[in-house]
């Protein structure tokens, strides 16, 4: 596994293998073996694409949900974390150490969506004692890049 190829493609998914090569000092056939072992073996799970919804004028709620949960017997929290997980409002899922068990991201297209699936979906679960729900009101980075353009400041220098 090279860790350098995960790096670079973490950062630009769009980079083809002839320009990873040259990047790592490697060959083109070497660089396409990699990858197609890495994604053989889930450590390239996909190639997502970041967008900034803000700017296209979708009306999109994302919400960020603190879960506690009661671990099943033999099985802790993976089967909790599946049922969660296989619903499609849910962007991304992690176990926690802390106050809380589950942190679950969901995207929906109002507040009101969101507080459904919570009360609909995710609160009546039996494994679940509890959820508190945090929205995001903006994003300023996201996957480590940034999602604002920098500006220059114009202003003129005044000294005295």
């Amino acid at each position: 596994m090279n860790t350098e190829i995960l790096k670079a493609i973490d950062q630009d998914a769009k980079l083809t293998a002839k320009e990873l090569a040259e990047m790592l000092s490697m060959n083109e056939a070497e660089v396409e073996a990699q990858i197609g072992k890495m994604e053989k073996e889930h450590i390239i799970c996909g190639y997502p694409t970041l967008i900034d919804w803000d700017k296209t004028g979708e009306e999109r709620v994302t919400a960020l949900i603190e879960v506690t949960v009661t671990p099943q017997r033999g099985m802790g929290f993976d089967k909790i974390a599946e049922r969660i997980y296989k619903y499609e409002e849910v962007e991304a899922l992690y176990l926690m150490s802390g106050g809380y068990d589950l942190t679950v991201m969901i995207v929906g297209k109002t507040l009101r969506e969101v507080a459904e699936f919570v009360s609909s979906k995710l609160a009546p679960m039996e494994s679940v004692v509890s959820t508190a729900t945090h929205f995001v009101l903006k994003k300023y980075k996201e996957h480590g890049l940034e999602l604002i353009n920098q500006k220059d400041d114009e202003r003129m220098l005044i000294t005295p």
